[in-house]
């Protein structure tokens, strides 16, 4: 089973404050930022704000993989290492078959998401939560 969560992403402004308040935190530039400097590479947009919407528990397995999902491969981790590869769901292609559960929310805050989710977890006894990972 894997857990999907739907908002809405707000990202750091035009003038990049967000990114700006950051590097000055850090105090100084980190080895992956000169490192993407010096391949000529964008600075990556950065989340600021996200506004969940909706979880959706869904089953994975080859079949669904096979329809729904894409693999994203060759991206960085912070510290330049590679990352592993990773699945990308077209949620269009989403049939109720492969949905467990849906929660719909107006508001919350995080310890009530993770009360939420555990206690979802504990409903579906028959399903083992596992970080979706490609080797």
């Amino acid at each position: 089973m894997d857990i999907i969560a739907l908002g809405e992403v707000k990202y750091n402004d035009v003038q990049k404050t967000f990114k700006t308040w950051h590097d000055k935190l850090k105090g100084k530039i980190s080895n992956y930022e000169k490192e993407r400097i010096q391949r000529g590479a964008l600075s990556r947009l950065r989340k600021v704000d996200f506004d969940l919407k909706e979880i959706i528990l869904i089953k994975v397995d080859k079949g669904f993989l096979d329809k729904c999902g894409s693999f994203q491969e060759n991206f960085r981790n912070s510290d330049g290492s590679k990352r592993k590869a990773k699945v990308m769901v077209d949620l269009s292609k989403l049939k109720d078959e492969d949905v467990l559960a849906r929660i719909e929310y107006l508001s919350f805050n995080i310890f009530s998401a993770k009360n939420l989710i555990t206690s979802t977890l504990t409903a579906l006894p028959n399903c083992l939560y596992a970080t979706l990972s490609v080797e």
